[in-house]
C-alpha cells in the first residue's frame, strides 16, 4: 500500500503510552524502575572500577565481565530514564530519530549481551578443560578480537538492519506506540505497508539468540565433563562455583526474553499489560541483577568491594 500524497512518509514523533491498562499505577511503577536503574548503574560502575584498579583482575574472564557491565549500563540507560519520564512526568513524545536511536541501542546491547555470555562460557571451558594453556589461548589479542566480533556481529545482524527495515516503511500518520520504549516490531506494526520482511528478519534475529543458547549449552556439556574429571571434590566444587555465577546471569537474561517471546507469539488471550511488563523485565532486570550476582558469587570482586566499603567506613 502506498501512502497518500498528504501523508508524511515518516512521522515527526511517536507517542509512547507506557503500560496500557495500568495508567493509574504509572506513578507507583516508576519507583521500582528508578531503584532498578540506580542499582544497575551503581553495581556496574563498581565492577568496572574494581576491574580497572585491581591489576590482579586483568585477565580474560574479568575483561569479558567488564564488557558485560558496559553493555548492561548501555541497555538500562537507553530505556529506563525514558520509562521513568513517561511514568512520572507523562513525557510520552519521542522524535522519530530519537525512537530509531533508542531502538538501535536496545538491539545492539541485547545482541552484545548474548554474545558476551557465549564468550564467558568459552572462557570457562578453556579455564577448566585446559588450565595450563589458558593464558596461551586467551591472550589479550584474542580477547580484543572476540570483543570486536561481539560488537560487529550485533551491529551487522541486529542494530543496523532493524533501523534500515524501519526506514523503508511509510507510516501514514500512525504515531501511537503501546509500549514504554521503541522496539522493532512495535514500530513496524504502525506502518501502512507490508511488514512481512520485518517479521521474517525478526525471526532470523531470534534464531541468532537461539544459536547463542545452543553454543552455551554445548560449551557447558564439555565443561561439566571436564569438571567431574578433576581429581578432588574441592577442586570440582570450586570450578562449579565459578560456573554457577554465569548460569545465574544467563537465566536472568534469557528467561524474561523467552517468556516475552512466548506470550507475544502464542498469548493472544494474555492482557496487553502483561506483554509490556515482560518486555520491560527483559531490558531492565539483567543490568541490575548481573552485577549483584557477580559481586556476591565472585570471590575476587566480593573481597575488593568489601575492602573498599570497610575503608570508607
Amino acid at each position: 500500500m502506498v501512502p497518500s500524497n498528504d501523508t508524511q512518509f515518516h512521522p515527526n514523533f511517536f507517542l509512547l503510552l507506557g503500560i496500557p491498562g495500568l495508567e493509574d499505577m504509572h506513578m507507583w511503577i516508576g519507583f521500582p524502575f528508578c531503584v532498578i536503574y540506580l542499582t544497575a548503574l551503581l553495581g556496574n560502575l563498581t565492577i568496572l572500577f574494581v576491574i580497572q584498579t585491581d591489576h590482579s583482575l586483568h585477565h580474560p574472564m574479568f575483561y569479558f565481565l567488564a564488557i558485560l557491565s558496559s553493555v548492561d549500563m548501555g541497555l538500562s540507560t537507553s530505556t529506563i530514564p525514558k520509562m521513568v519520564g513517561i511514568f512520572w512526568f507523562n513525557l510520552r513524545e519521542i522524535t522519530f530519530e530519537g525512537c530509531l536511536i533508542q531502538m538501535f541501542f536496545i538491539h545492539l546491547c541485547t545482541g552484545m549481551e548474548s554474545a558476551v555470555l557465549v564468550a564467558i562460557a568459552y572462557d570457562h571451558y578453556v579455564a577448566i578443560f585446559n588450565p595450563l594453556r589458558y593464558t596461551l589461548v586467551l591472550t589479550n589479542k584474542v580477547v580484543s578480537i572476540i570483543a570486536l566480533i561481539i560488537l560487529l556481529r550485533s551491529l551487522a545482524s541486529l542494530a543496523i538492519p532493524f533501523v534500515l527495515l524501519i526506514l523503508r516503511l511509510p507510516f501514514c500518520g500512525h504515531q501511537i506506540i503501546s509500549h514504554t520504549y521503541c522496539e522493532h516490531m512495535g514500530i513496524a506494526h504502525l506502518s501502512c505497508a507490508s511488514i512481512k520482511v520485518n517479521i521474517i528478519y525478526g525471526l532470523c534475529a531470534i534464531s541468532i539468540l537461539v544459536f547463542d543458547i545452543i553454543a552455551i549449552i554445548i560449551s557447558y556439556v564439555y565443561t561439566l565433563h571436564a569438571v567431574f574429571c578433576l581429581p578432588s571434590r574441592d577442586v570440582q566444587m570450586k570450578a562449579l562455583s565459578t560456573c554457577s555465577s554465569h548460569v545465574y546471569v544467563m537465566l536472568a537474561f534469557y528467561t524474561p526474553a523467552f517468556f516475552s517471546f512466548m506470550t507475544h507469539r502464542f498469548g493472544q488471550n494474555v492482557p496487553q499489560y502483561i506483554h509490556i511488563l515482560l518486555a520491560n523485565f527483559y531490558v531492565i532486570i539483567p543490568p541490575a541483577l548481573n552485577p549483584v550476582i557477580y559481586e556476591v558469587r565472585t570471590r575476587q570482586i566480593r573481597e575488593k568491594v568489601t575492602r573498599i566499603l570497610t575503608y570508607k567506613l
